[in-house]
């Protein structure tokens, strides 16, 4: 035996200039390129490459977009955002109300919350590509348009709050500043007036430069965010050697505190430096007043969602998806790498504030780290870095956002101007639109106000984060393989529960409403979004599959009870442009239970065993399109009845299998197009083609030959009682007109006929069949159509009619069933013994009998004899087709019934 040389495989791309690039057959070459290129593919296509060549377009524009690492673009974006205002603005308030140990506590609280989150955005980032829109893709692609697209709403909201606080902060931090009585002033001068509408014009000014900043385009704060990050990392170094250098001395009540300063007294407040009475008396909580917000009384819930939103930023990085060369390698990294950076940062920071500054001065000044610095300056320039570079942050990942939102149709028209608004990749309308919202924010004025409603929605946005990764998880996926395995379900659950929790112990009416806004946004998408994005995947379906298929292993037909007894329909669907009406009315019939379109093609099973996947989706539309809720099943065979033999046996699955066969009634009726008729509820353009070969399910043509016999249809009746299957057989249904029935006051009645006509006995009322009928007749009754129709079981007038009259009665009462008892008095007229001696004539009298009956009648059942003989000659097949033929003329829409198992109960 000879080893061949596999044959060598040539692959060449072309490049932006029209270059080809010739790759050599190494495996590794090929994956790296393949490597490099693979976050900004956007073509699924797999057909095979023209002239051995892979066009991948303007390598150049692909690559352009996707320039940082996980420093640049993770780890330093989320610790500018999580110190945002917080970090020189809030950690006195903290300490000096909650005081240490409940702060610790608090930071321990918040970063389990995060951390939990966090590994959540690790596994989800690490098992796909991650695109633009950060964590709004994450969420959507997971969770599916509906609740991707709410819970990216609320992300949305939460960053343009975000970036509202961080610029009120900022201007926070200038009024202290460079204000009246500012640190950096002379004694009785000052630059900036002070007052809410000051603040707010200072706020707009910086909000406006924060516009011009985006569209000059985002790549220019990218580039700077490093060097913010080291300017902010200096000041925070010099206030924490501050702690060490500075003697004990006396501050100065800040200006913006009014409540203090009402009494037109100086007052001053201690730094001591390090000591341990000072931090002894730290410890505990002392809850005050917050003097920029009117002197609201402080609680440990405001004091959380303060704290709270100085590390809500750990989506910075993944909303920079977008820019990042790597992103599944960059946001473990650096969003790990950055909480951890700012714990240590925000618990020595506490440490140190518990250990030097009083009470008094931590709750009446909120910026006590600017007089207490070395050098003050390096205060205020961490605060205007920390503060201004998160809000810009925020517009630009809210403005990102909306992008995506837009780029994925989830609002339709109206977010369109989103997408017309691009120039050079840059979101110009998503920016001006984020940036009117931020402005809008702006009228709050106090940071405080702002934090908590900003901690609450970015909860919001990890509850919806931690149950996905939580669902992907639990639904054991075999594509749900992250690189990133340091989460568990555990994880993800604790850190769902601790986000709702924490969401209502901060503000139970922010909560309560963002999850209202939350639900109204997913019912408002539900129904009217057009977005279905298909393409995405949902979690929901996964989930779905998982509960199923452990409930159908627990559902045991050996348990079965006919207390609990509900039918399960197979409807034989010959072509279903004829057979719309009887879909419908089966649907109502079904009483929640199994409903299977069934469907055989005769043909050759070898030549079309790829049938089922070719024509399923048609049949799927045509079930979305006539609104009835059942499953499809395909089978190809030799024969109509070979089919039905495939589909009796192997529909459903498990417990959940059919116990009623229902079928449309052969006869010589030209079938009627549902979909094109003008005056059909079922008229649609759906299922046309533009040639006639292209048409969706075509009608036999008047000539053409059946693929079923009348001999055959009879012995398929045979089959389904010998498999022990209920029947029902739909004749008439090209009458049914549901709208019609509603509306037409002439329909009054659902008729019941419990009697075997074939063979009339005085116990038919009594049997199986007739039984199985009433329970139809009652389930139809049910349906909110028929409730305002009588139903009507009609007894033969006998010689023992008021015993038989009572039996009935009491029967109807046993099984609860409300029904009017109608006597034919006209049966007397008809003589039984042309039953054997002229059969055609009795069978006449009997249909002209029941016509007389219904001429108010919308639904008809009627009892469905089994033939005589079971496997009759082809000529008794036809007699009795014949027979079923002239009992059933020109009567309402009728079905036929034969029942083989007990379905009615009378106990509890």
């Amino acid at each position: 035996m000879t080893s061949e040389t596999p044959p060598s495989i040539s692959v060449s791309f072309a490049c932006s200039s029209g270059e080809k690039i010739p790759l050599m057959n190494r495996r590794y070459q090929v994956f790296d390129y393949f490597t490099r290129l693979f976050g900004n593919s956007s073509s699924n296509s797999e057909e095979a490459p023209k002239d051995g060549y892979v066009e991948f377009g303007n390598i150049g524009e692909a690559t352009s977009g996707r320039t940082l690492g996980p420093f640049a673009g993770v780890f330093a974006p989320v610790c500018l955002s999580m110190f945002s205002a917080m970090l020189f603005l809030r950690v006195g308030f903290v300490v000096g109300n909650a005081g240490l140990i409940e702060t610790l506590f608090q930071f321990a609280i918040a970063y389990t919350i995060i951390v939990f989150t966090v590994m959540s955005v690790c596994a989800i980032s690490t098992n796909g590509a991650v695109e633009g829109g950060g964590a709004y893709f994450m969420i959507s692609r997971t969770l599916g348009p509906e609740l991707g697209g709410s819970i990216g709403t609320l992300f949305f909201l939460a960053n343009i709050v975000s970036s509202a606080l961080c610029l009120t902060g900022c201007v926070e931090g200038l009024i202290d500043n460079f204000g009246e009585f500012g640190y950096l002033m002379p004694k009785d001068s000052y630059i900036l007036n002070d007052g809410h509408w000051w603040r707010f014009t200072y706020t707009s000014s910086l909000n406006f430069l924060n516009l011009m900043i985006c569209l000059i385009g985002a790549t220019l704060f990218a580039k700077t965010t490093v060097i913010i990050f080291a300017i902010v990392v200096i000041c925070l170094l010099s206030s924490v050697i501050s702690f060490f250098l500075k003697s004990p001395f006396q501050v100065e009540v800040p200006a913006a505190n009014t409540f203090v300063n009402q009494t037109n007294t100086t007052v001053l407040l201690n730094y001591t430096g390090f000591s341990l009475t000072t931090f002894t008396e730290n410890l505990g909580p002392s809850f005050g007043y917050d003097y920029t917000s009117n002197n609201i009384a402080v609680s440990f819930s405001s004091v959380f969602g303060v704290l709270f939103c100085g590390v809500t930023g750990i989506l910075a990085g993944a909303n920079m998806s977008g820019n990042l060369k790597n992103p599944s390698y960059s946001i473990p990294r650096g969003t790990l790498g950055g909480v951890l950076f700012t714990f240590i940062s925000y618990i020595s920071l506490s440490i140190f504030t518990a250990a030097t500054c009083s009470r008094d001065l931590l709750q009446e000044n909120y910026v006590f780290l600017m007089p207490i610095n070395i050098w003050p300056p390096f205060t205020t320039i961490g605060i205007f870095t920390a503060t201004f570079s998160a809000s810009l942050s925020c517009l630009i990942g809210s403005s990102r956002i909306l992008e995506a939102l837009a780029k994925d149709c989830i609002y339709g028209r109206l977010l369109k101007f989103v997408n017309y608004g691009v120039w050079r990749s840059n979101p110009i309308a998503a920016v001006l639109f984020s940036w009117a919202l931020v402005q809008i924010i702006l009228f709050i004025g106090s940071l405080n106000t702002i934090a908590q409603l900003n901690s609450i929605l970015f909860l919001l946005a990890y509850v919806a984060l931690n149950l996905t990764c939580l669902g992907l998880d639990l639904t054991s996926a075999p594509n749900f393989r992250p690189s990133f395995k340091y989460f568990s379900a555990w994880t993800c659950s604790l850190g769902l529960m601790g986000s709702v929790v924490m969401m209502f112990v901060i503000n139970p009416f922010y909560a309560s409403t963002s999850f209202g806004l939350c639900l109204l946004l997913i019912l408002l998408l539900h129904f009217f979004s057009p977005c279905e994005a298909t393409e995405w995947g949902s979690i929901s379906q996964a989930l779905i599959f998982h509960q199923v298929r452990k409930y159908l292993l627990l559902l045991d037909p050996r348990k079965d009870h006919i207390k609990f007894w509900r039918p399960q329909m197979l409807l034989m669907v010959a072509n279903p442009r004829s057979s719309c009406s009887t879909i419908t009315f089966v649907n109502d019939l079904k009483k929640s239970g199994l409903f299977v379109l069934g469907h055989v093609k005769v043909d050759k099973a070898e030549t079309n065993l790829d049938y089922t996947d070719k024509t399923i989706s048609s049949w799927l539309t045509l079930v979305d399109h006539v609104k009835v809720k059942a499953f499809v099943e395909l089978t190809v065979a030799n024969s109509v009845r070979d089919g039905l033999h495939h589909l009796v046996r192997l529909s459903g699955i498990g417990a959940m299998k059919p116990n009623t066969v229902v079928l449309g009634f052969y006869d010589n009726k030209v079938p009627l197009d549902y979909f094109t008729r003008l005056d059909s509820v079922y008229k649609t353009s759906v299922f046309q083609g533009i040639t006639t070969n292209e048409e969706k399910f075509p009608l036999r043509l008047p000539n053409e030959e059946k693929k079923l016999s009348a001999s055959e249809f009879v012995s398929m009746i045979c089959d389904i009682f010998q498999m022990h299957k209920n029947i029902c057989i739909c004749r008439h249904f090209d009458l049914y007109n549901k709208t019609d029935i509603v509306k037409n006051i002439r329909f009054k009645y659902i008729d019941v006929w419990p009697v075997n006509f074939f063979g009339p006995s005085m116990n038919d009322a009594y049997d199986t069949s007739s039984l199985f009928m009433l329970q139809l007749s009652c389930i139809i009754k049910m349906i909110a159509v028929y409730k305002k129709h009588t139903l009507r079981v009609h007894l033969l007038n006998t010689i023992d009619i008021q015993s038989q009259r009572m039996q009935l009665k009491q029967l109807l009462s046993t099984l609860r069933i409300k029904a009017m008892i109608n006597e034919v008095t006209e049966w007397s007229q008809i003589d039984l013994s042309t039953l054997d001696s002229d059969k055609n004539a009795y069978i006449s009298r009997v249909n002209k009998l029941i016509k007389n009956q219904c001429a108010e009648t919308a639904i008809c059942f009627v009892y469905l004899p089994m033939p005589k003989e079971i496997r009759g000659s082809d000529l008794q097949n036809v007699n009795y087709l014949n027979s079923l033929t002239d009992l059933t003329n020109n009567l309402p829409p009728t079905v036929l019934v034969h029942g083989v198992s007990a379905v009615t109960s009378t106990t509890l």
